[in-house]
């Protein structure tokens, strides 16, 4: 069974064609994923790196509220 970092990592390397090599819970999602500074700011307001971002999803999940 596929956790939720992986399901988000190979969803991350679909979308932004990133080497999944790259992606690491310190790494920063800014630079990883080459977001311009708009991207940046809709999509990581708060949000530093990948375990930030794991976070996230995780506690929405948990919280069964729209991610």
């Amino acid at each position: 069974m596929m956790g939720i970092e992986e399901k988000i990592n190979n969803f991350l390397v679909e979308e932004f064609e990133v080497d999944p090599a790259r992606i690491s819970p310190s790494a920063d999602l800014k630079e990883i994923l080459e977001l311009d500074s708009l991207d940046y700011i809709d999509l990581v307001v708060d949000l530093v790196t990948f375990q930030d971002f794991y976070d996230y999803i995780t506690s929405r999940l948990n919280s069964k509220e729209p991610v």
